[in-house]
């Protein structure tokens, strides 16, 4: 099996020194992570950032983000969250030259085994994500175009409702019965991956599987109540890691990041350790 991608969101980096909601620094959290991924037994084709990527999309931000991942050595594909900024997104990444020069950043990259085709959710100055008719028809192009390859459509915010309250009244407002519609005529879309929510959940959704991953940092706490507190925690973080198997597809694992105690052997002397 090859690690075909690993899905990072929700990074929410902020100038260096500066603390997140005033308690958090989300930098080491994510050199953590950029070390755990460099040190995984097999190494993945691409990491696939879904959004969220800093705190307030200012520039200082994404030149401290630039920083903490320059030591991985697979390519780095970038997407806007509500708290980013494309223009300055785009300006201090001038080498991905995939994000484009105007408008969505919406592209199509070849990674390994899958095509990906990532989504732009955000709406300048909101919380909340929509899909207008514009973004739909580029998405149902490019399905049309690569009805031949396993899809994997990315997007920040989900197109399902996950029973957190607060986070559901800020997800995707509108386009998910339009999206549902477009991804149902695919049965090559593998997976729809999701940031924004900084918890793992995974949703049946038009005939395939929609999911958020965890953050590396911080995660949103787990209450289903309809008017629950809008906190968050410091669970173990952790990021998602898609594989291929030949004959199946797509095979998800999620990865925590932290210090724990292993790997140890389940056997010894060819036997099972008593």
């Amino acid at each position: 099996m090859t690690i075909e991608f690993i899905q990072l969101s929700d990074t929410h980096i902020r100038e260096p020194g500066r603390l997140a909601y005033r308690k958090l620094d989300t930098a080491p959290y994510l050199d953590r992570a950029v070390k755990a991924i460099m040190a995984l037994p097999q190494k993945p084709g691409a990491i696939v950032m879904t959004g969220d990527l800093t705190d307030f999309g200012r520039p200082e931000e994404y030149a401290h983000l630039a920083e903490l991942l320059a030591p991985l050595d697979m390519p780095v594909y970038l997407m806007p969250g509500n708290h980013d900024d494309r223009g300055n997104l785009r300006a201090s990444f001038p080498d991905h030259a995939y994000l484009g020069t105007s408008g969505f950043i919406q592209y199509e990259i070849p990674i390994g085994n899958i095509m990906l085709l990532t989504l732009d959710t955000t709406l300048p100055g909101a919380s909340e994500g929509a899909l207008c008719s514009e973004r739909l028809k580029w998405l149902e192009k490019k399905l049309a175009k690569h009805q031949d390859k396993a899809v994997v459509v990315a997007m920040h915010h989900p197109p399902f409702q996950t029973m957190i309250g607060h986070m559901d009244r800020i997800g995707l407002l509108s386009g998910i019965e339009e999206l549902r519609a477009i991804i149902a005529r695919y049965t090559n879309v593998e997976r729809i991956i999701c940031g924004h929510l900084h918890r793992a959940i995974d949703v049946r959704f038009a005939g395939t599987i929609a999911s958020t991953t965890p953050s590396p940092a911080h995660q949103v706490s787990l209450d289903l109540s309809v008017d629950a507190a809008s906190n968050w925690s410091l669970e173990p973080p952790a990021f998602r890691v898609f594989g291929w198997h030949e004959g199946q597809g797509l095979v998800t694992h999620l990865a925590f990041v932290g210090p724990h105690e292993g790997p140890f052997p389940f056997h010894e002397n060819g036997k099972l350790i008593d």
